[in-house]
């Protein structure tokens, strides 16, 4: 490990996406967190393996090992315990976390971030890449999604997609209705309308 994910950004807080993750619902989702499974993950960056880590699942736990380095100093090994905590669905089954190993903390979580420790979000202090966004890039971001997610283009010239087959009126309204606020907070309403002609 070390490296990558293990310096500041220059604007503040690091993000998480500067830090390698491993997340519990992709590993329950290969059906790898059966006792007994050994798996290992791996990290690249411009097509080189630039660190990787095995898991080892045991009755309750997933065994964690692997080396890092931070700063460029000396390599060393780790090896601990992430417990599992298992809660029910409302529509049946079950959906797997991960309790935080770092000392005092124990939050259930989906993912875990790569430093020392795999530790959670909350104890590494990251904020989320759309929390670091000017809040018009993440009015056009929503009202991009918003257009893709009913069939449309993105980009703001695009006209506004037709109500999807099956969709319910009241569901495509609202969702039009909250992608021209979006829209609005990106862009003035002048400039909007010659946009979209």
């Amino acid at each position: 490990m070390g490296g990558y994910g293990s310096g500041r950004s220059y604007s503040g807080r690091d993000t998480t996406s500067s830090y390698r993750q491993i997340d519990v619902r992709r590993w329950h989702r290969s059906g790898l967190l059966e006792s007994g499974h050994f798996f290992s993950s791996q990290w690249s960056h411009g097509g080189a393996v630039v660190a990787s880590i095995s898991a080892r699942t045991e009755t309750g736990c997933v065994m964690l090992s692997y080396n890092h380095c931070k700063n460029g100093g000396v390599w060393q090994s780790e090896e601990y315990p992430v417990w599992l905590e298992w809660t029910r669905c409302n529509y049946g089954g079950r959906r797997p976390w991960f309790l935080c190993p770092a000392r005092g903390c124990g939050r259930r979580v989906a993912i875990l971030y790569g430093g020392s420790i795999f530790a959670c979000r909350q104890c590494y202090g990251l904020a989320y890449d759309s929390q670091r966004e000017p809040p018009h890039d993440r009015a056009l971001r929503r009202a991009q999604a918003i257009q893709v997610k009913l069939g449309g283009l993105p980009g703001m010239a695009n006209a506004f997609p037709p109500k999807p087959k099956g969709m319910h009126w009241l569901t495509y309204q609202r969702l039009r209705a909250e992608s021209e606020q979006a829209a609005d907070r990106f862009l003035p309403p002048r400039i909007l309308r010659m946009l979209q002609g």
